[in-house]
């Protein structure tokens, strides 16, 4: 069983329906106790740093979520659910993040290209990966955002995407992975990684 997380910031229909597409069983959560049934989680997020974290929180998820991760259940965290695995995030001041994976979260630089980075952009594969399984280098995927992560360890980045300069937009290290990109709105290429976490 698949749990999607419901905090009141993600963006939870197209996800679950996307997931129900693949056949996935997969259920809405509101509570951390329904954690415990999960096979595989899955973290989205809309927004703002601050807010979703602090939302995450209230609902009582973090405990439960590292704890999940510690046992070795896969989560996905999608777009700001990404962000939210890291260390930190200067978005609208300074925020912790979840801490799972060492780096921070920064704001695209004013460099001549437009921010928020919206639209159809590269994944140039940089580790192999189950969660990449079948996703050719070079695919494109589609984004909406605005901050980035800088990633604490090079090991821990699946895929990079160039906007300005070269960011991670995918990432794994053990139970734990990432896509900044939105899956869910990212056609045949958004079903496949999706797919991939399903077969995990």
């Amino acid at each position: 069983m698949i749990a999607i997380i419901d905090y009141g910031a993600g963006n939870l229909r197209s996800v679950h329906n996307t997931f129900t597409h693949l056949g996935a069983n997969v259920v809405t959560i509101q509570t951390p106790d329904q954690l415990d049934d999960a096979d595989k989680i899955v973290l989205p997020g809309v927004g703002a740093f601050g807010a979703g974290i602090n939302a995450l929180r209230a609902a009582g998820f973090e405990a439960p979520i590292k704890q999940a991760v510690a046992a070795g259940t896969p989560l996905l965290g999608i777009c700001l659910g990404m962000q939210y695995l890291f260390e930190s995030s200067d978005e609208m001041g300074e925020h912790r993040g979840l801490g799972l994976l060492p780096g921070r979260v920064t704001r695209f630089p004013v460099n001549g290209l437009k921010v928020p980075h919206i639209g159809w952009n590269q994944l140039h594969i940089r580790r192999a990966s189950p969660l990449l399984a079948n996703v050719n280098s070079g695919a494109y995927a589609y984004f909406v955002h605005s901050y980035y992560v800088e990633a604490g360890d090079p090991a821990d980045v699946l895929a990079t995407t160039d906007y300005g300069l070269d960011y991670a937009s995918v990432v794994g290290r053990g139970s734990v992975f990432g896509i900044q990109p939105h899956p869910e709105k990212s056609q045949s290429v958004g079903q496949q990684i999706l797919r991939n976490f399903v077969a995990m």
